[in-house]
């Protein structure tokens, strides 16, 4: 089993050990392969430029390329994605979104990949107050759209202190207790099966390819109605299905 972590802050406060209390169960003696984590700002210190050239061509003629393709591939290949943020100003953090901005291509109105539709996450948010759950959410929109259904959500408001050291022991003990329950539950999953598809994404993929469609019937040439043409999707192939030879 692979687990990859992508940190919204390099700062090791409240979300970093909220974040180690659920890896505890995900220890390499526990079955786990392997946890590879990654840093931001640190690890794609860069923010999109909006030339669309991700989009219109290809994700390796993006400025950032160099940055972002250790990212993609770490999350292509784990079995689970866990994406952490505070809440700043009710929202995911500023290099969180910078990120998710370079996944653009990957969203299903463009190039989806046919790994991030077995795939599983979790979202680890908090807050002084209001606003984990606004941060959670714009987490997993882009999850969604890339294509992932099974999405599991911790969000905690801290009410007392932004340091974990400054909160109350039923603070501490309450906001350990749901981070717990929250592993052990993705713990029992059994990792070698896929997740299932939801009816929901099911939805959007049918709404997308309707589009992709109309684009190839226009344009064979375009670049997202190509990949589709090229996965069987404009036709019975489905990447939540096994592709029949």
């Amino acid at each position: 089993m692979k687990i990859t972590v992508i940190n919204g802050t390099g700062k090791r406060g409240v979300t970093y050990r909220l974040k180690e209390m659920f890896l505890t169960r995900f220890e390499p003696n526990s079955g786990t392969k392997e946890i590879t984590e990654f840093c931001l700002p640190k690890d794609c210190p860069c923010f999109c430029g909006g030339c669309m050239r991700c989009c219109v061509e290809d994700e390796s003629k993006c400025k950032d390329f160099e940055y972002v393709r250790h990212i993609a591939k770490a999350i292509m290949e784990a079995d689970l994605v866990v994406m952490t943020s505070p809440a700043y100003a009710m929202h995911a953090t500023g290099a969180m979104e910078a990120l998710l901005d370079h996944f653009a291509p990957r969203w299903m109105p463009h190039r989806p990949a046919p790994e991030m539709f077995g795939k599983r996450a979790v979202i680890i948010t908090q807050c002084l107050g209001v606003g984990a759950k606004q941060a959670a959410k714009d987490i997993k929109r882009n999850l969604s759209w890339w294509g992932i259904s099974d999405i599991r959500v911790f969000t905690g408001a801290l009410m007392e202190n932004i340091v974990w050291d400054g909160l109350s022991e039923k603070r501490k003990n309450k906001l350990t207790a749901k981070i717990e329950r929250l592993s052990k539950r993705t713990s029992r999953i059994n990792f070698d099966k896929p997740a299932h598809t939801s009816i929901a994404t099911k939805l959007k993929f049918t709404i997308c390819r309707f589009i992709q469609k109309k684009l190839y019937k226009k344009n064979a040439d375009y670049a997202d109605a190509a990949y589709w043409h090229s996965r069987g999707w404009l036709g019975r192939s489905r990447p939540w299905k096994p592709r029949s030879k």
